[in-house]
C-alpha cells in the first residue's frame, strides 16, 4: 500500500466499496492501513453478486457518501472484484459530478480486465452495463497474493480475458500461454506476474490509442456480443469469464466459417479453454433466443451487430458482414442438445 504515498490523503476521507465476500477477506486490514495517515475512513459494503450490480445499490453509495460528508476532495477505493471495481468507478463519476478512485482489484478477472481501461457501469434490468461511464482511477494497486484466495471457478473466470488479449493482439503471448498451461494451473506467482503484465500491457496499449471506444477499442469486445448475451440468458448462473469463453469460440468458429482462420486454429482455440475449467459448450440451449439477445447488445450500431471476428491468431478485426445465420450456426456448434 506504499503507492498511496504518491497521494496526499491526509486531509482526505477515504470510502473502501467493496461487497460482503471481499469485506469478509480484506476491508480490515486496508482500512488498519490508512488509519492515522488520512482524515476518515469509511466501508461501504453490497451483498456480493452480479444481481446486485444495479442502480438499487448505487442509490445506497451515494446515501453512504452523502451520510459520511464526502466532497469533491475525498476518495473512493474500490476493492474486490470487477462487479465492485465498475459499481465503485461508476460511483465516482457521478458523485457530485466526480471524485478521484483507486483499483486494488482482487480477482484475476479485474487485475487483467475490468480494473485497467476506465470502463465503469451497471446492469439495468439484466442487461449488461447499460448505464455507465469512461472514467479513469487515479491509480490501480494489484497484489497477486489475492489470487491464491479464490476458489477454482473465480479464479478460472479471468482465465478468458486473458486469452482473449493473445488472440486479439499477441499471437507470440497466446503461445506463451499454451506452453505455461501448468504453472498457470498451479497459480505459480512468477508465472502470473509475467501474464498480468503481458495481458495489460494489451489492453492498455488498446486503451490509450482510444479511450473512449470509438475506434480500435472495440477489438477488446472479442467474444463479449454473444457472451453477454448468454450471460443474460442463463440469468447470471454462469460467470462472465465462462460467458465470454463460449462467446471467443463462437466468434472463432464465425472467423473460421468466414475462411479468415484454418479448421485446425479455430479447433485449438476452442479446446485451449478445456484445461482452465472453462466451457465451450451448453446443453440444450435456445439459439433462436440468444440471438435475439445479441440484438440487444449496447455495441449495436445503426441496427446492425458489430462483430469482433480472427484475421488470424494475433490479429482482430470489426465486422458488419456477420448475419442471423452465421449467429445461429455459431451456437448450434455451442449447442450440446440431449438425445431424446
Amino acid at each position: 500500500m506504499d503507492e498511496l504515498n504518491c497521494f496526499d490523503i491526509t486531509n482526505r476521507k477515504v470510502c473502501i466499496f467493496t461487497d460482503s465476500n471481499v469485506e469478509k477477506l480484506y476491508a480490515d486490514k486496508v482500512r488498519l492501513l490508512l488509519d492515522g495517515h488520512c482524515r476518515k475512513v469509511t466501508i461501504f459494503s453490497f451483498p456480493s453478486g452480479e444481481e446486485h450490480k444495479n442502480l438499487d445499490t448505487i442509490k445506497l453509495a451515494y446515501k453512504h457518501l452523502i451520510e459520511e460528508g464526502f466532497d469533491r476532495r475525498d476518495l473512493i477505493l474500490a476493492l474486490g472484484g470487477g462487479v465492485v471495481g465498475d459499481m465503485a468507478g461508476f460511483t465516482a463519476s457521478t458523485y457530485l459530478r466526480g471524485i478521484d478512485f483507486i483499483q486494488i482489484p482482487t480477482t484475476l478477472l479485474a487485475q487483467c480486465d475490468s480494473s485497467i481501461g476506465g470502463k465503469t457501469g451497471v446492469d439495468l434490468d439484466g442487461y449488461k452495463n447499460m448505464v455507465g461511464a469512461f472514467y479513469m482511477p487515479k491509480l490501480v494497486y494489484m497484489n497477486l497474493s489475492t489470487l491464491k484466495t479464490l476458489d477454482d471457478k473465480q479464479y478460472y473466470n479471468g482465465f478468458a480475458e486473458v486469452m482473449k488479449h493473445g488472440l486479439i493482439k499477441d499471437a507470440i503471448f497466446y503461445e506463451w500461454l499454451i506452453d505455461k498451461m501448468y504453472e498457470i494451473r498451479d497459480r505459480d506467482l512468477e508465472t502470473l506476474e509475467e501474464m498480468i503484465i503481458r495481458s495489460n500491457t494489451i489492453k492498455k496499449l488498446v486503451v490509450e490509442k482510444d479511450p473512449t471506444e470509438k475506434g480500435d477499442r472495440a477489438l477488446l469486445n472479442f467474444g463479449h456480443t454473444i457472451g453477454h448475451a448468454i450471460e443474460k440468458y442463463m440469468n447470471f448462473t454462469l460467470s462472465h469469464g465462462e460467458c465470454v469463453a463460449l462467446g471467443c469460440v463462437a466468434a472463432a468458429f464465425i472467423s473460421w466459417k468466414h475462411e479468415l482462420l484454418t479448421m485446425e486454429e479455430y479447433y485449438e482455440i476452442r479446446d485451449m479453454f478445456v484445461p482452465f475449467c472453462l466451457p465451450i459448450s451448453l446443453d440444450n440451449l435456445n439459439e433462436e433466443e440468444v440471438l435475439r439477445l445479441t440484438k440487444s447488445d449496447k455495441k449495436m450500431k445503426d441496427g446492425q451487430i458489430q462483430f469482433i471476428l480472427l484475421k488470424r491468431v494475433g490479429k482482430a478485426m470489426k465486422d458488419t458482414s456477420v448475419t442471423d445465420a452465421d449467429i445461429l450456426a455459431a451456437l448450434s456448434e455451442l449447442n450440446f442438445k440431449e438425445e431424446d
